[in-house]
């Protein structure tokens, strides 16, 4: 579905990424793990155009990202993204948030676009909050309503980036719970994240970066059990420690 071959980026002198290749299957889900300023938020942002890349391929779902030919509306309608910070619009009811993108992007008649964005509040347990304002909801509700809205475009892959970072502590576990969810109705995510016990659970495999490389993946039962490289064992060492 997702498939990096070679990626490198600069920012100016610096190099971010470094010829990282990887690939995600059709209804797998990867977990990307690394120390704060690894790379990871970047690798993530490229596979649907937010950042460009100067070398390398990337290609999701048979579409080259990097081609100027591709149309990069259509391309992130097909995968969907959700931040940190959530980019709901605030002067936006909830169903406006999700009805938007599916109206002005995908063409849909307002009536199918709003049915369909009800059915997906409802999935991820906000029906009732529909008229209600992003203020209007906790970090940890706000955060479902954008999932919601990307699975309201029918996205091909989902992609997380570090969903979780932003929220109280008691928050964290109703978005992991949703995310848990879709793992297990075989949608394709990438997500960039700190929840190892979510990483455990639910991950096929985990992809470790470090001063922008791609320096272990295996699969998750592998990673934890039996890091290979010295590095992946210092960091899981930190992180697991507590």
């Amino acid at each position: 579905m997702i498939e990096m071959t070679g990626v490198s980026k600069w920012f100016g002198a610096f190099q971010v990424l470094k010829d990282c290749t990887t690939r995600v299957d059709r209804g797998e889900v990867v977990v990307v793990c690394g120390p704060s300023g690894s790379g990871k938020s970047t690798l993530i942002r490229c596979v649907n155009a937010l950042e460009p890349f100067q070398r390398g391929s990337i290609t999701v779902d048979g579409v080259s990202v990097g081609d100027a030919k591709t149309g990069l509306a259509r391309l992130r309608a097909r995968v969907g993204m959700v931040f940190q910070h959530f980019e709901l619009f605030p002067h936006m009811s909830v169903t406006a948030n999700l009805t938007l993108g599916q109206v002005r992007v995908l063409g849909r008649a307002r009536d199918e676009a709003t049915a369909r964005a009800l059915r997906y509040l409802d999935r991820v347990g906000l029906r009732e909050h529909a008229d209600k304002y992003p203020g209007q909801l906790s970090g940890g509700q706000q955060q479902r309503v954008a999932i919601a809205r990307a699975l309201a475009m029918d996205p091909v892959a989902m992609l997380f980036d570090e969903p979780t970072s932003a929220l109280d502590p008691e928050m964290i576990n109703e978005v992991l719970d949703v995310m848990v969810e879709l793992a297990g109705q075989g949608i394709t995510m990438l997500c960039v994240t700190h929840e190892m016990g979510f990483a455990r659970q639910v991950a096929d495999r985990v992809i470790f970066m470090d001063q922008g490389q791609i320096v272990e993946q295996n699969s998750a039962k592998e990673f934890f059990a039996n890091p290979k490289s010295e590095r992946t064992r210092d960091f899981l060492s930190k992180i697991l420690a507590h």
